[in-house]
């Protein structure tokens, strides 16, 4: 059974990782798929050919996230060409690690920029469509740091609490409007943006974590597909947390 089968979905950061996986995961379940990075992208040519073998279409579009006019003109443009979207999954998101007192103010700025308002103003655009219509599912990609913290990275925490808190605060105003909002965070998920960690830190890691084993994409991509899905459609408002128990 194909979970998405005659929806629209436009999914942010969709070139590599939790997006590529979240993105392949749509379209193997019939959805057609808006793919937003920062510029053209390697895997475009083979998610277009993973969206011919399904039956689906997937496109690609390119805006940097962190500009805001570039960003709201291009997301317009694909909600005019797609006629309103069903889901939109905002996963794009960037890393700036350092301590605090050292970290330089474009650091933080710009990861702000990309992580938490790229998330607002794409959901500004797409929630007034779903809102007309009285259906739509919005998840937002926080993190297990959005909850609990994580030193060397105030500016990444801050912007996954922050989404944390806009998630809930945006449920509470378009439930009533057939629209639910919902937030993920992962925790130790194996991608690029975590191979760069040393085996001594991902050793103390894995010791943390219940299930002894960090997360792969798929698991983010299955919780995704539940909270884009009619199986979800008495949940809005949640923080859904794939970490393996790692913030229990």
């Amino acid at each position: 059974m194909k979970l998405l089968k005659n929806k629209k979905a436009l999914v942010t950061g969709s070139s590599r990782g939790i997006g590529r996986k979240i993105t392949e995961t749509f379209l193997e379940n019939g959805a057609e798929v808006w793919g937003l990075c920062s510029h053209p992208s390697a895997a475009k040519s083979d998610l277009e050919a993973y969206a011919e073998k399904n039956g689906v279409k997937f496109h690609e579009l390119c805006a940097d996230v962190g500009n805001a006019e570039e960003l709201t003109s291009v997301v317009r443009a694909a909600l005019s060409e797609a006629g309103g979207f069903d889901i939109l999954v905002n996963n794009a998101g960037i890393t700036r690690d350092g301590l605090s007192f050292r970290m330089k103010m474009e650091d933080w700025q710009r990861v702000l920029d990309i992580n938490l308002t790229g998330a607002f103003l794409v959901s500004q655009i797409v929630s007034g469509d779903m809102i007309h219509k009285k259906n739509g599912s919005i998840i937002n990609m926080a993190s297990i740091v959005g909850l609990h913290g994580g030193a060397g990275q105030v500016n990444y925490s801050a912007s996954k609490a922050g989404l944390i808190g806009f998630s809930k605060s945006l449920a509470k105003e378009v439930g009533s409007r057939g629209v639910r909002v919902n937030a993920v965070a992962p925790g130790y998920i194996e991608t690029d943006m975590t191979k760069v960690v040393n085996e001594k830190a991902k050793a103390a890691w894995l010791e943390q974590i219940p299930l002894r084993r960090a997360g792969q994409t798929s698991d983010v991509a299955n919780a995704v597909l539940f909270l884009a899905s009619d199986l979800s459609t008495y949940v809005t408002g949640q923080v859904l947390g794939v970490d393996g128990g790692l913030g229990c």
